[in-house]
């Protein structure tokens, strides 16, 4: 008998017991089972809810219990929805434990909200300015000193000038969202109640828009994490423009396709203008979003078609956006104007953990600190040119071009970054490269291979890399030497130092003081003695107080630092403040 025939008969014997083992070919069970990691997602998804809630759990033992039983069963419902992640047989099914798993989460960010409400100084002022529209008050331009004085005491925006920031400086739509829920709540729980409910509401959005393996995605994204319902929590506008962009992002491409709005591009349109009615970040992210529809619909209608439909689009948003802020502009068109462009114009201390954290926790200073906003803008404009000349391989990222600036800019923390990450989630579960491959690109002589076209993004890139270069390697305009004064009654504390100051540059400079211990800058000290300015190239003495009369002293392995902030230009001096030599006695 041949080798041959002997596998045939071999083959022949096995295959009815491979077919009582493997499921029929037209039987409905493979066919609707859940892709693997579909199920995968929804259970990170399970088990990122976990994250915070023991610590929530605590806080309401202590103040309110009946929200601990709430969590209490919220831990079952978890188990309960690993279990079943991890056991069910069919779509349907896991889509339904995803639902299980979102309502969980809603519960445990409003159980968050109930046990922290307070909010931040982005509340307080958002509160307060719902109080003045009800009653009929000017809005921007009023300082609000008092807020910020009542325990507890909300966090501070210090400006580089040596003051701080009391006034409302944002667009007015999360106020007036606040002012009906004000009169009810007669505190920064009014905001917090509207960007809770925003958050909540574009977290459920997003995940009905989304595809349904990627539903558990998003829980995890928006709530599971525990990073952005604190955001909420706190009061920022920003939350309110992330719900209002969910619809905007998820699938762009689709806008304007045949030459028509339809009701679905006046509500992106819609929500677009009234993002960017609701806090600046919309601003950076808007110019993309056109810059990538204009491409798309240029490729599909050609260029005046897809002009008409940027334009009808774009104009709806400006109408949506004009509408909100009219009333505001009407009452006095200078403050609000001002108020609008205060986060861009204020000149805020530094903070974060961008590029700016070379002179300020890294190095002694420097005198060019705002190489970084130029640093930050050039970066902006080379990212739009960049996206306008390659759309079919950045259009897709969109939703992430237009926070790198930040990363340069003298306020670069990293909420800026964080923020609008649902945002990327919905853009890469429902823009793929293949909506964006027939988008027009311009056509630049010589631009072709991969080495042009990566000359061509350096060449968009390195003027930002260059001014942040100029910033970060530029030395501090003071060379200062301080001497500390110390009490040792009851414990080592500060009670004023002595600097002597060297202007080393050119330009008269006017210092204001503070102390840093890690990476937040103290209260302003009070100059008791030294010129208000310091001439060029000359030398003075100052002596100067903390806030409140006295700090503790540093200790023999922690540092403290002094600097020393001008606002015009933007400079920064640093220089160690020494632990006392003989503490305790």
């Amino acid at each position: 008998m041949s080798t041959h025939t002997v596998h045939t008969e071999a083959r022949q014997r096995e295959a009815p017991a491979a077919a009582a083992v493997q499921p029929h070919a037209g039987a409905d069970a493979p066919a609707r089972a859940p892709q693997q990691w579909h199920r995968g997602l929804t259970l990170i998804a399970t088990i990122s809810l976990f994250i915070g809630t023991r610590t929530a759990w605590t806080q309401a033992m202590l103040t309110h219990p009946p929200v601990a039983g709430v969590i209490s069963l919220c831990y079952a419902g978890i188990l309960l929805c690993g279990v079943a992640t991890l056991t069910v047989r069919s779509r349907r099914a896991l889509v339904r434990v995803d639902a299980a798993v979102l309502v969980l989460a809603v519960t445990l960010t409003v159980c968050g909200y109930w046990l922290n409400h307070a909010g931040g100084d982005e509340a307080v002022l958002t509160a307060q300015a719902a109080t003045q529209i009800a009653h009929g008050r000017l809005v921007y331009g009023q300082p609000w000193p008092w807020l910020f004085g009542a325990a507890p005491k909300p966090g501070l925006t210090k400006t580089m000038s040596g003051g701080a920031d009391y006034t409302y400086g944002y667009p007015p739509l999360t106020a007036l969202l606040a002012a009906p829920v004000h009169a009810v709540l007669h505190s920064a729980a009014a905001a917090t109640a509207v960007t809770t409910g925003a958050f909540i509401a574009g977290s459920v959005t997003l995940w009905l828009l989304l595809p349904a393996p990627w539903r558990p995605a998003a829980t995890t994204v928006c709530m599971g994490l525990g990073i952005l319902p604190n955001y909420a929590r706190l009061g920022y506008p920003a939350i309110v423009a992330l719900a209002l962009l969910v619809p905007v992002v998820v699938r762009w491409p689709a806008t304007g396709a045949g030459g028509r709005l339809g009701r679905g591009g006046v509500l992106r349109a819609v929500c677009l203008g009234a993002a960017c009615a609701a806090q600046q970040l919309a601003w950076f992210f808007a110019p993309f979003l056109l810059i990538g529809l204009y491409a798309v619909r240029r490729g599909e209608l050609g260029a005046r078609p897809a002009t008409a439909v940027l334009a009808r689009f774009a104009g709806t948003a400006a109408l949506v956006w004009a509408g909100i802020n009219a009333y505001f502009a009407a009452q006095d068109f200078s403050p609000w104007l001002h108020g609008l462009l205060l986060p861009l114009t204020q000149k805020a201390i530094l903070h974060g953990q961008g590029l700016m954290g070379i002179s300020y926790y890294f190095t002694d200073g420097s005198s060019r600190l705002d190489y970084y906003s130029y640093a930050s803008l050039l970066l902006l404009a080379g990212l739009l040119a960049l996206t306008a000349l390659f759309p079919r391989r950045l259009g897709t990222a969109i939703t992430v071009l237009p926070w790198l600036s930040f990363y340069l800019a003298t306020r670069s923390q990293d909420g800026y970054f964080l923020l609008m990450t649902p945002l990327w989630l919905a853009a890469a579960a429902t823009v793929p490269a293949s909506h964006l491959a027939r988008a027009w690109q311009p056509r630049v002589p010589r631009v072709t291979g991969r080495h042009a076209k990566a000359a061509v993004a350096a060449a968009a890139v390195v003027p930002a890399l260059l001014c942040a270069g100029i910033a970060a390697a530029s030395p501090p305009p003071l060379r200062m030497t301080l001497t500390p004064r110390t009490d040792d009654r009851p414990h080592p504390a500060l009670t004023a130092v002595t600097v002597r100051a060297v202007n080393t540059t050119g330009t008269a400079l006017t210092p204001h003081f503070a102390s840093r211990v890690g990476q937040g800058a103290s209260n302003w000290w009070t100059i008791t003695s030294g010129p208000a300015t310091l001439a060029p190239h000359s030398t003075a003495v100052y002596v100067v107080r903390p806030a409140g009369g006295h700090r503790p002293a540093p200790g023999a392995h922690q540092r403290m630092y002094l600097i020393a902030v001008t606002g015009t230009p933007m400079t920064i001096s640093t220089a160690r403040i020494e632990a006392p030599a003989h503490r305790g006695r």
